[in-house]
């Protein structure tokens, strides 16, 4: 995620375009095994509202532990492409806490270990650690809030801190679902300066037995993000198609 650690940081969170324990853990809830994993295809992987393979598509894997009092671990990984002798694998690790406060709310709070592999040599680490608080109120409309804070984003010293919020509607029993989604980011580097963005999507999914197929527009704006569409296609809005599989 190169062009977003060091760059920008755009989200759309809650939805897949949330690359860790949000998509592990949602099938992981109803699963009856402490054990799940999940296997996605999609056209772009759109983590927080920016291309990480140039626009190609991606194939990605998890795999998370859930025990009975709500801890949970795993690891998440998929292709990118940040260039020439970037890394071309992400592998993510996640630990947090899991706990229904109710019937209707429940929070999230958790680690996410973002790496990278097979960058060239002089290309540099950008690995770094996320802390995430996540809460969510399910009702007719499931409304979802996060937030996110880095002190070594991207390993460059930098702060980052992440606020997004999102809402979804199951269409009935026809297995369709329409999500929406926005979220804004702040990093702050220090003498050389603050960046800030914004970004939203819809989505339209359609469930099919343990696999849903989704449908999503992303999108980035602000001042900032429209600086950056202008020198490059990875911060382009456009359509995202993905096919993910949850076993059990």
């Amino acid at each position: 995620m190169k062009p977003v650690k060091l760059a920008t940081a755009l989200a759309t969170a809650l939805l897949l375009a949330l690359p860790l324990s949000a998509f592990a853990q949602d099938a992981e809830e109803e699963a009856s095994s402490p054990f799940s994993a999940t296997f996605t295809g999609t056209s772009d992987y759109v983590f927080r509202g920016v291309s990480q393979t140039d626009n190609k598509p991606a194939f990605q894997v998890g795999a998370t532990y859930s025990a009975p009092f709500g801890l949970y671990v795993g690891a998440w990984a998929s292709n990118v492409d940040f260039g020439r002798g970037g890394p071309d694998i992400e592998v993510d690790y996640f630990v947090g806490w899991n706990k229904d406060l109710n019937d209707a709310w429940n929070i999230d709070l958790g680690v996410n270990r973002y790496t990278y592999e097979r960058a060239a040599s002089d290309y540099g680490d950008i690995d770094y650690n996320e802390y995430l608080a996540k809460v969510t109120w399910s009702g007719p409309v499931t409304v979802g809030g996060i937030l996110g804070y880095a002190d070594d984003y991207g390993n460059t010293g930098a702060d980052q801190v992440y606020a997004g919020v999102s809402a979804s509607y199951d269409i009935g029993d026809s297995g369709f679902s329409v999500a929406a989604s926005t979220g804004y980011t702040s990093i702050d580097y220090g003498s050389d300066g603050r960046a800030d963005y914004y970004d939203g999507s819809i989505s339209v999914s359609k469930a099919f037995g343990p696999a849903t197929a989704t449908l999503g527009y992303y999108d980035t704006f602000g001042s900032d993000a429209s600086e950056l569409r202008s020198a490059s296609d990875i911060y382009k809005p456009g359509l995202v198609l993905t096919v993910g599989i949850a076993v059990p």
